[in-house]
């Protein structure tokens, strides 16, 4: 499958048709603003305005609207527009306890073998995880990076139907770590993801792909505890 990068950072998938391409363009971008707190949580979407940046009719914002929507990210009101969700941390907790049993599947079901193209890509990655402290947009770069790890582990998983649900629940999760952090715990916070990802690359290039999803499970299992305290010393959850 051939795929060319857009300005989100994902891919598109250029086997696709023109218009296919324009909507996962924009649908890959819009969902990327959300996750990176571009769009804030309560910020209005306007059609006509996203319909003039992109340079489409209205009808084909109108359809990535609505699939975000199905998503959890957006929610449309009748009467008043589309908004970008509130971020409930409560039931992002559960989709983070989803996520840790699913992701110990990546290396049982139908697991795809790393080419050399994307460890190359990962070392990619934890290099720009490296850098995250001295950025001068630190939660930005982190919640980038985090993405892009995401999207790479996903290339190792040949089943589809867990591809779709691991990714759908991922994005509706991500803002939780931007939003969350304070600026004094991104150094720290980077450098304990770096340490995954360096640990992901040597089990990936002796091929140990079952260990590889017990690794990502156990740091998504710790990741969850220091969101949980995040959220009790910002006074967002009793």
């Amino acid at each position: 499958m051939n795929a060319l990068p857009d300005s989100s950072g994902t891919e598109v998938d250029e086997s696709l048709s023109g218009v296919e391409q324009r909507f996962e363009h924009i649908y890959s971008t819009l969902r990327s603003r959300i996750c990176l707190l571009d769009y804030k949580p309560g910020t209005r979407l306007s059609e006509v305005a996203l319909a003039r940046e992109f340079d489409v009719s209205r009808t084909p914002v109108r359809k990535v609207l609505g699939r975000l929507e199905l998503e959890g990210l957006l929610e449309i009101r009748h009467g008043v527009g589309t908004l970008v969700t509130e971020i409930d941390f409560d039931y992002l907790a559960e989709v983070y306890q989803v996520r840790m049993e699913l992701v110990c599947h990546l290396g049982i079901m139908a697991p795809m073998p790393p080419s050399e193209e994307l460890l190359a890509s990962i070392h990619e990655t934890l290099e720009r995880t490296r850098q995250v402290g001295s950025d001068e947009n630190p939660k930005r770069l982190f919640a980038q990076v985090n993405i892009e790890f995401f999207e790479q582990l996903m290339q190792l998983v040949g089943n589809r139907a867990l591809r779709e649900v691991a990714t759908l629940l991922f994005y509706r999760s991500s803002r939780m770590w931007p939003y969350l952090m304070r600026d004094e715990t991104v150094a720290m916070e980077a450098e304990m993801f770096a340490n995954e990802i360096r640990e992901t690359l040597q089990l990936l290039e002796s091929g140990q792909m079952v260990a590889v999803g017990n690794l990502r499970r156990r740091h998504i299992a710790m990741a969850l505890q220091r969101l949980k305290l995040m959220s009790t010393e910002n006074g967002l959850v009793a």
